[in-house]
């Protein structure tokens, strides 16, 4: 525990901010398993703090989802947070902020390898978020989740992007028993700015057409496109037939 204390600054540096009370820091970083080795007092471990934390990670996960992307739906957005808080995401945020060197666990957890368990990173970086709300507030924890997040933000969108074109394709061969088609119908720009148009097909007749940096970008913008316009004559036929 002593050698912990003596590492928390590296820890702090690395989130981006300075505990006033160290001590909400520790709890974060005590497993349960850990508590009932050393027979801490009820309430020693971090699983309040995970609770406390995990709330505060979606809020602000949604609350710079809504500042980047001021054009997404409801449902892309919520779509792009539930990638972003998955386990084996929080995992990888807290192995890259070193938190496996000092989460505290029972002999018996760390010899099966416990501080690398995805289930106990990803609690963990959890819990010291809950710890960084309650010593700073909002706005620290907030900045916390941003400086940690920051690179994975693009892949959320990136990933909802590609599973445009899987939904459009799947809709459309459900719906019309054709397969989406994509050209590239302009292409403009310098070299290292340019501009790609694509346009989308559905049995040869032209649905949509997006642009964007690369080829694959644009077709991804054109399938969202697309995917939009089918749903809403879908849902238009549906009313009136009914």
């Amino acid at each position: 525990m002593k050698d912990i204390y003596a590492r928390l600054p590296f820890l702090e540096e690395r989130l981006g901010f300075r505990f006033r009370d160290p001590g909400l820091l520790i709890r974060a970083l005590v497993h349960r398993s850990y508590a009932v080795e050393k027979r801490l007092p009820s309430g020693s471990d971090n699983e309040r703090l995970e609770f406390l934390g995990d709330a505060i990670l979606s809020a602000a996960i949604a609350h710079l989802l809504y500042e980047k992307f001021p054009e997404a739906s409801e449902g892309d957005l919520s779509k792009m947070r539930a990638w972003l808080v998955r386990e084996e995401r929080l995992a990888g945020v807290a192995e890259r902020l070193g938190l496996s060197d000092f989460i505290l666990v029972s002999q018996g957890e760390k010899r099966s390898g416990g501080t690398r368990k995805a289930s106990i990173l990803a609690g963990t970086l959890e819990a010291v978020l809950g710890a960084v709300y309650l010593d700073g507030g909002y706005d620290k924890a907030f900045s916390c989740v941003k400086r940690l997040f920051r690179s994975l933000i693009p892949q959320a969108r990136r990933g909802l992007l590609a599973d445009y074109r899987s939904r459009l394709q799947e809709l459309a061969q459900a719906h019309f028993k054709e397969t989406p088609a994509y050209r590239v119908v302009k292409e403009e720009g310098p070299s290292h700015a340019p501009l790609f148009v694509v346009e989308v097909l559905l049995g040869g007749e032209p649905l949509a057409r997006g642009q964007g940096g690369s080829k694959k970008e644009a077709a991804q913008e054109a399938a969202r496109k697309a995917l939009h316009k089918l749903q809403g004559l879908l849902n238009l036929s549906s009313q009136k037939e009914n």
